[in-house]
């Protein structure tokens, strides 16, 4: 048996990458979020904030569908 060094790196590299990016994006909807709550304490509006975190929110949703299609294709 004969493990293939490289292609095993790459495949940690790419989960890493993309582990880290839908990290990110959470984190900017959350913070959309809290600006949101921040925004309504003050009595202004926060539309473009929520706009942003659900647009986080439903790209982290689709690339968590994308990976379970490619898991289950």
């Amino acid at each position: 048996m004969k493990i293939d060094w490289a292609a095993l790196g790459s495949v940690f590299g790419v989960s890493l990458v993309v582990t880290v990016a839908l990290v990110g994006l959470f984190t900017l909807g959350i913070a959309g979020l809290s600006r949101r709550e921040r925004a309504a304490a003050r009595g202004q509006s926060a539309a473009l904030a929520v706009t942003g975190a659900y647009t986080a929110f439903a790209t982290c949703a689709a690339a968590v569908a994308y990976g379970i299609y490619l898991i289950v294709v």
